[in-house]
């Protein structure tokens, strides 16, 4: 049996592609914990206390800029006019590169760039006891 270069080069490429895509898909709440301690100064995501940015506690399909009492920037209230929830690829796009996302936020977090750790901290935002 004769197997050709390009069904070998295209079963190595999709293997390769898989395996990632599984390994980051759910993220890790513990994982992500670690990676939210360059959130901390700013933020909380286990109980409903604002800091100088709002609390993230149930962030994860939250409407965006929703929390009473708290001084969001125009930028994000506009951003809320285009985006109105925190989904999982709103907080993505939003972790991933904040200022492009939303021009002229406040938030001077320069963004996550590994995939991994976007989705561990996402991971940690929809339950952070679970990273106890």
């Amino acid at each position: 049996m004769r197997i050709s270069i390009s069904m070998l080069f295209g079963a190595v490429v999709a293997a390769g592609l898989s395996i990632p895509t599984a390994a980051f898909a759910d993220g890790d709440a513990v994982a992500g914990a670690k990676v939210f301690k360059k959130c901390v100064a700013c933020h909380v995501a286990d109980e409903a206390k604002n800091k100088i940015g709002p609390h993230l506690m149930g962030i994860v399909d939250r409407p965006v800029a929703s929390i009473e009492g708290f001084k969001y920037s125009k930028p994000m209230t506009d951003h809320a006019a285009e985006v109105p929830t925190w989904n999982e690829e709103a907080l993505t796009a939003y972790l991933k590169d904040p200022k492009g996302v939303v021009k002229g936020t406040k938030m001077v977090f320069v963004g996550l760039k590994k995939d991994e750790d976007l989705a561990d901290v996402i991971a940690y935002l929809k339950d952070p006891a679970a990273a106890e």
